[in-house]
């Protein structure tokens, strides 16, 4: 059986995040070769279940059941297609010094068994609970799966402790109450972990962006009146897959009067001259997630759009200064816009428009960055995080505006951009 995860030969070298940093974070291809020293997802895997045993050992619970998707490959490695993410149909527990169990849909549990060899094969079993509630919980499998999950519990000598669980049906907490399990928030105890990445997640990050990178060109070239919004998105979904994307989360298109307000969004609107727009690209390989926005001009821009663009990447680029290990995330949120000089109430309506994030598994993870919660809450940036941050400026037109991301990789002395299509200056599409 393979070592990577049998939690008896984990080593505290299994921690170490091994970063190499070079003049330039490499994007790899999709392929593995035997002259390049790629990404190595042993080492992955290990570090990983390294790290949540760390989380899990700080923290006061002893054991963690977990059913959020992103936590479950955390510490599995295991994925069985995108369509699983809001569905609850697995779960995952972490108990002791045990290796993790994994209740998978159906057949999954067994491809599991004969693929997935860093695994215990009989620790990979089939289950189900309430699908989201679809499964009614009087049909007993909350209970049923409760039970086993309490005995694993005992059997591994951590029934006095409490049991981190990341998120789950509420029938479900009942019946983990009525087995007699002290449910505590076992999300933060992931979120800990899952802070700090090695090597190899850092080059799976920057592999993702660089496929973004090319949709970004795509996106300049193909961006011109009557083109709509919604081409643009099916495009770009379209070549995100052939370069290899698992999963396109989303993808906002957002041009002329729509620019402002922000609506997180796209229509079948159609593109016309003049228009400034911007798009974020949300899409993930091997799961590493990228959140990236650029702003165009479609033929020619106004000075009012130029200056909205100037003040957006300002903005962009005194956070991107402020990143390095040691600094707290409040010197960070101080150097944006207050809400109410950009014309918001306050700080939570104009929550995600001056924003930051960590970027894994996950499209926001910790820290988060914003001036309605970190100046009163700072968090410290350490070497290994990676961070998605973004700016937003209307325009004085009244409807265009700006919106430019750009990701970071913190590293030993500051940070790395790994969101490499050019953002200097407004892009002027297909100028006239």
């Amino acid at each position: 059986m393979s070592r990577a995860l049998m939690p008896n030969l984990l080593t505290p070298q299994d921690l170490e995040p091994n970063w190499e940093w070079r003049e330039r974070l490499p994007a790899w291809g999709h392929t593995s070769v035997d002259f390049e020293r790629r990404i190595d997802h042993d080492r992955l895997r290990r570090y990983r279940l390294a790290r949540t045993r760390q989380s899990l050992q700080n923290s006061k619970a002893g054991s963690l059941l977990l059913f959020d998707v992103n936590n479950i490959r955390y510490v599995t490695a295991t994925k069985i297609g995108e369509w699983e993410r809001d569905k609850m149909c697995r779960f995952c527990l972490l108990t002791g010094d045990d290796s993790p169990y994994v209740w998978d849909f159906g057949s999954a549990a067994v491809h599991h068994k004969r693929h997935s060899d860093w695994l215990e094969p009989d620790h990979c079993l089939a289950g189900v609970v309430g699908m989201r509630g679809t499964i009614p919980p009087e049909f007993g499998l909350m209970q049923k799966y409760a039970k086993m999950i309490a005995q694993l519990i005992k059997d591994a000598g951590m029934a006095d402790m409490p049991v981190g669980v990341d998120y789950a049906e509420t029938a479900m907490f009942h019946a983990l109450k009525e087995e007699g399990i002290n449910v505590v928030d076992g999300q933060q105890i992931m979120l800990a972990a899952r802070e700090i990445k090695n090597w190899d997640e850092i080059q799976l990050l920057t592999q993702a962006a660089s496929m973004v990178d090319g949709v970004y060109h795509m996106i300049y070239e193909e961006l011109k009146p009557g083109v709509r919004e919604n081409d643009i998105v099916a495009m770009s979904n379209k070549l995100l897959y052939e370069m290899g994307s698992d999963d396109v989360e989303a993808i906002n298109a957002i041009s002329g009067e729509r620019c402002n307000p922000h609506p997180h969004n796209f229509t079948d609107r159609l593109i016309r001259p003049g228009d400034q727009a911007f798009f974020d690209i949300l899409q993930s390989y091997q799961g590493y997630r990228t959140c990236y926005y650029r702003t165009f001009n479609v033929g020619r821009a106004t000075p009012s759009q130029n200056d909205a663009y100037v003040k957006a990447r300002e903005w962009i680029d005194a956070s991107i200064a402020m990143i390095k290990p040691g600094v707290t995330t409040d010197k960070v949120a101080e150097v944006w816009p207050t809400a109410e000089s950009l014309g918001f109430p306050n700080e939570d309506a104009a929550f995600g428009l001056q924003f930051g994030h960590g970027l894994g598994l996950a499209l926001h993870e910790r820290p988060i960055i914003s001036r309605a919660v970190s100046l009163d809450h700072p968090m410290e940036i350490q070497t290994g995080m990676v961070f998605a941050l973004e700016t937003y400026c209307p325009a004085t037109d009244g409807y265009s505006a700006a919106r430019i991301e750009e990701e970071v990789v913190v590293t030993e002395t500051g940070c790395e951009v790994i969101s490499l299509f050019p953002a200097e200056d407004l892009p002027i599409a297909n100028r006239y």
